[in-house]
């Protein structure tokens, strides 16, 4: 490990190389995969006694593993929502770091551990990535040593968290808002399938709008379609250019 330096962070140059990278990518608006993938990936190379990394985010279904970098990871995260118990998830619950030097003589998560052991994973390190919108999930290291993460780790770990936690939630916000954006133009594209089959029905039956929108939604009850699904049906095919 780099010898720290007084008022400096162990690694404190790879973590501002890391930073970098990662505002790099906010200006090439990244997808949130691609984000998690680079987030991890540097996190494991940022702690070099970590065997494994993986990142957990809060989603409207609770935490889920999003990214990992090996199936040790993927597992022990795995039984940890099984179990309802576990250093990531206490880190979630409580927004502060949580260290376990060796899963076989810790105590506080005693049905995870006992499930852990055999893994091969001896020790875990993980904090929360926490932003001024609350947390958005947590992070979180592995070994297959014990004792791997000591103080000097966390605070490394926590000053990465700290940069990559912003990063993540604008990677969200900006995936939320591209699936809002298509949500919208589905939306107005059904409008206008409507609003032209309803002239169709109109002019073809001599109806007034409310009538045609009537027939409209019987013809779509009866058919088992929806209203869209309806209108694409009656419509005639368009002219195909010259």
């Amino acid at each position: 490990m780099a010898t720290e330096k007084a008022g400096e962070l162990p690694l404190d140059g790879e973590l501002a190389a890391v930073a970098a990278r990662m505002s790099g990518l906010l200006l090439s608006r990244e997808t949130v995969d691609s984000v998690l993938e680079l987030v991890v990936t540097l996190a494991g190379k940022t702690i070099s006694t970590a065997a494994g990394a993986g990142v957990t985010l809060i989603d409207d279904g609770g935490p889920a593993t999003t990214s990992a970098s090996s199936p040790l990871v993927r597992d022990a995260d795995t039984l940890q929502y099984r179990l309802g118990e576990g250093p990531c998830l206490t880190a979630l619950a409580e927004g502060a770091p949580m260290r376990i030097d060796d899963v076989t003589t810790e105590r506080r998560w005693p049905r995870w551990c006992a499930a852990i052991t055999g893994t091969g994973l001896r020790s875990v390190l993980t904090t929360p990535l926490l932003t001024e919108d609350g947390c958005q999930g947590a992070i979180k290291i592995y070994s297959t040593s014990a004792g791997a993460f000591g103080h000097a780790e966390e605070l490394t770990l926590a000053s990465f968290a700290a940069r990559a936690a912003p990063l993540l939630a604008n990677a969200r916000a900006y995936e939320r808002a591209s699936r809002f954006s298509e949500r919208f133009k589905d939306t107005l594209r059904d409008r206008d399938l409507i609003t032209m089959a309803k002239g169709y029905l109109m002019g073809r039956d001599g109806l007034d709008e409310d009538t045609a929108f009537d027939r409209l939604l019987s013809l779509a009850r009866a058919d088992g379609l929806s209203p869209p699904e309806a209108a694409t049906a009656l419509l005639p095919p368009a002219p195909r250019g010259r």
